[in-house]
């Protein structure tokens, strides 16, 4: 054996193992048998159909079992605990055939711990802030068990984090003077952490008991009915016939099994067990098709509408709509994923790779008409869904639900009949090499209702406009429809008979599926609940704060070192944490020192682009050495060293860490501020290529290898292409200054939902002298008094000078962290002189061809030279 096949055999895992890491890190890591199996099924059954149940209008329509929001957060946890510790091992050396005594003992006790605010909730309520040592008891040994839960389920670095917080709370007085408090008492801490709903039971834990949980049962459901194999096979058949086409194919099919999955890992191990051979048989190196699948995978939690359930938790902390979340997380998540596509095909010129071939040769023009066709077809459904559909709407009224209802059946038994004409996609084995790919029309052809349920989501949010948690539950009852019928009429329309096996095997599905979705909520329910502590911690002590004070004693006051800091500190904080408490811990944490100290600064940006820029950061250690159990289940199945997977696939993420740094100084690529369509086309355009030149610059080739110059000079476009504001600004003001008593005129003249800089001046009730700027919403048109007013906001004027009278408690107002008797020093309008700043493509764009000249001119020179004469 030879040292280069030693190193590949460094780290291999077999597909048993592989399901095994899966288990272990989403759906617990226990087999049992027998009636132990049972009841974990059944206890899992049972929490889909709760959720189900809380999530419908039945319980109101019905008056039956109608459960507030605290009362069902207690539940949820209790369903969530009882099956960590029946499903997941206390120790590696722990049986995993069936459960110890002592871990269904500790199931019921964490399960009554839990769901004490359900079982007492009125007598709690009748005594708030003044618990009994039963209150007491059950508190502490309902802590100690929910850290051991998430011990098992999440690892220790959740718990450790938590223990630490919770050292804070009760010996805040012996902590450095920066961050020290007063303390609190075992009865202040403990009430306050799991007696109300500011800690453990607070907005995290009703997030995932609301919304979480219905939007991972759909994508459990979607992939038991088959949509997952469908993704990977689509683009293995569109894509694999490229330079490097397995890599292309792994990134198109983890981009869409990303959209449905709440976790990388699974990602990984789904796609990458077809992919990662497949990407080995054309030529990458082990840890390249491994780095490619991880990166590609995890990149799948910053795709909406999911966004590893962190999308669910914006909502919440942010204050906007679910569709405005996902409006403004889309363009930088294509972004990110049109850059890892670009990466793979350089490696792939760098390294003279091909794709494979196609069983028959298919001239380009036929390719291209039947993928066209294919994909004009799922634009012009989403066209009618979206836009052909809405007149329903305003024509049929509160009928226009049925009508649309009729409508999607009606679709689904055409498409059906439609795609029984093709063969059925079955799962290929991961040992067997692919000869050549699969044809793309019939495998285009053969999955086309799975998009339907998709179809019906988007209805209910955009048209219908549902909350998020409506429009999952009836798009999730479409799909258990979809999962019991599609066998018995594919079997009909195919001729086949058997509409009984085919109608049971049906019903198995959906029982699989509902019994998957549930095992994929226990870590997500622990998550949220375990990240409750350090929630609790912050608004019992005022860490937050300290943080803030302790930051820009770092940063010396200056922006960049501070945001810098903020990505190491959000990056540490993320090792090892899954995505939703990645992003409750940072989001608490470290978006409140960006907004009080980028306001101290000049950076008014809105709280959406403050939380994607830590949440990115946070989702960046996921990939990265030694902690991320993504990169240990890729190089599992490319038989690669992990470490060095980690390492590759950290350069590939590379073009994600730098996105944030990007949106937070230009908010157009997070379509804020965008004007009209070439607006918009503009922005898309311009930062897809910024950030296909960063991939360029930092991969080293370009059009051939680049030269140290050559790279400067891509990374000067990219810089440009992002951010084209910073040059402009250095040859025209962005703003002018305009006094403080201008303001009622400003207000009542802006347009609906415009936003005012306002810089302010004083002394906070900690008695800090303070000089910020403030972005003042103004929402909908009317009179200074009454827009300021719906902002908690009331001034007065006193010569030549305007004063903060009065700020509304939990306004958004004291969001902004306004204070009475605050001056206002002065507000920025925008400079009407200046140009817009787009004019600065045009010197960037004319240095990015004198590169690529340069390049091909060097590369024909080299190719000439190569060929014999």
């Amino acid at each position: 054996m030879t040292s280069s096949d030693k190193k590949n055999t460094i780290h291999e895992l077999s597909d048993e193992q592989l399901k095994q890491i899966v288990a272990e890190a989403d759906t617990g890591g226990r087999k049992p048998t027998g009636i132990a199996a049972q009841l974990l099924v059944a206890i899992a059954l049972a929490w889909s159909l709760f959720q189900l149940w809380i999530a419908s209008p039945l319980p109101f329509s019905l008056g039956i079992f109608v459960l507030n929001d605290t009362q069902s957060r207690a539940i949820h946890l209790g369903f969530a605990v009882f099956l960590a510790f029946a499903a997941y091992p206390a120790w590696k050396r722990s049986p995993r055939a069936y459960v110890p005594a002592i871990d269904w003992l500790l199931a019921a006790a964490a399960a009554f711990c839990a769901s004490y605010l359900f079982l007492f909730y009125n007598e709690l309520a009748q005594r708030p802030g003044m618990p009994t040592d039963l209150d007491l008891a059950v508190a502490v040994v309902g802590l100690i068990l929910l850290l051991e839960a998430a011990r098992r389920a999440l690892g220790l670095p959740m718990v450790i984090l938590a223990i630490c917080f919770l050292i804070y709370i009760f010996f805040g007085q012996y902590m450095p003077e920066v961050i020290a408090h007063r303390g609190a008492s075992l009865a202040k801490g403990m009430s306050h952490i799991w007696l109300t709903t500011e800690g453990v039971f607070g907005v995290a834990l009703g997030v995932s008991a609301s919304f979480i949980f219905l939007f991972v049962l759909f994508g459990a459901l979607l992939e038991t009915a088959g949509a997952g194999n469908y993704f990977i096979k689509s683009a293995i058949a569109l894509l694999g016939h490229m330079k490097g086409g397995p890599a292309k194919a792994a990134v198109v099919a983890s981009a869409s099994t990303g959209v449905i999955s709440g976790s990388s890992i699974a990602n990984v191990v789904t796609t990458g067990t077809f992919t990662i051979p497949l990407m080995k048989s054309v030529g990458y190196r082990p840890d390249q098709a491994a780095s490619v699948e991880v990166s590609s995978s995890v990149n799948g939690q910053i795709m909406p509408p999911v966004m590893g359930a962190a999308a669910f938790l914006m909502v919440e902390y942010v204050g906007i709509s679910y569709v405005e979340v996902m409006k403004h997380a889309l363009v930088p998540a294509l972004i990110s994923y049109f850059a890892l596509f670009y990466i793979v095909h350089l490696e792939a010129l760098k390294m003279k790779l091909e794709g494979l071939p196609r069983r028959e040769p298919l001239p380009w023009q036929k390719a291209l008409t039947s993928t066209l066709m294919t994909v004009s077809g799922l634009v012009i459904l989403s066209a009618i869904v979206y836009s052909g559909f809405g007149w329903i709407k305003d024509l049929a009224g509160d009928a226009a639900f049925a009508i649309v209802g009729l409508l999607m059946l009606g679709a689904y038994i055409a498409i059906v009949r439609f795609a029984a004409r093709y063969p059925e996609l079955h799962m290929d084995k991961p040992d067997e090499k692919m000869e050549y790919l699969p044809e793309i029309g019939p495998t285009l052809k053969s999955g086309l209702h799975f998009l339907l349920p998709v179809a019906a989501l988007v209805w209910n949010l955009m048209v219908e406009q549902l909350s998020p948690a409506l429009s999952a539950f009836y798009a999730t009852l479409f799909l258990m429809f979809i999962l019991v019928t599609q066998r018995p009429l594919f079997a009909f329309f195919r001729g086949q008979g058997e509409f009984v096996a085919a109608g049971r095997q049906g019903f198995k599905d959906l029982f699989d599926g509902l019994v998957t979705g549930a095992r994929n909520m226990i870590g997500i329910g622990i998550a949220t609940a375990t990240a409750g502590v350090i929630v609790g911690t912050v608004t019992l002590t005022g860490v937050g704060l300290a943080m803030t004070e302790l930051v820009e004693l770092l940063s010396g006051g200056n922006l960049m070192v501070m945001l810098v800091l903020v990505a190491l500190i959000s990056l540490i904080l993320g090792m090892g944490l899954p995505t939703t408490a990645n992003y409750i811990v940072v989001s608490t944490l470290m978006a409140p020192v960006i907004v009080e100290l980028g306001a101290q600064s000049g950076l008014l940006v809105p709280l959406i682009a403050v939380h994607l820029f830590v949440f990115y950061f946070g989702l960046m250690a996921d990939v990265t050495p030694p902690v991320g159990l993504a990169s240990y289940a890729a190089a599992g199945i490319a038989k690669s060293d992990p470490i060095k997977t980690g390492f590759t696939a950290f350069g590939y993420s590379a073009r994600t860490a730098i996105l944030p740094f990007m949106f937070i100084f230009n908010t157009q690529l997070l379509l804020i501020g965008i004007t009209d369509a070439f607006h918009l086309i503009l922005t898309i355009g311009s930062a897809t290529i910024a950030s296909l030149m960063f991939a360029a610059a930092t991969q080293g080739f370009f059009v051939t290898r680049n030269r140290i110059h050559e790279t400067l000079l891509l990374l000067l476009v990219t810089f440009s292409l992002f951010r084209p504001g910073f040059w402009m600004d250095m040859i025209y003001p962005p703003f002018d200054e305009v006094a403080p008593t201008e303001l009622t005129r400003l207000v009542e003249d802006a347009p609906r939902n415009a936003k005012l800089r306002v810089w302010v001046e004083g002394i906070t009730l900690e008695g800090k002298e303070i000089t910020k700027g403030v972005l003042l919403s103004l929402g909908e048109p009317g009179k200074a008094s009454e827009r300021l007013g719906r902002m908690g906001l009331t001034t007065m004027s006193l010569g030549d000078q305007v004063q903060v009278a009065a700020v509304r408690f939990g306004s958004p107002a004291e969001k902004l962290g306004l204070e009475q008797g605050f001056n206002l020093k002065h507000i920025e309008v925008p400079n009407p002189g200046r140009p817009d700043k787009e004019w600065i493509f045009i010197p960037t764009l004319m240095l990015l061809a004198l590169v690529w000249f340069m390049q091909r001119a060097r590369r024909e020179r080299e190719s000439t030279a190569a060929t014999p004469a």
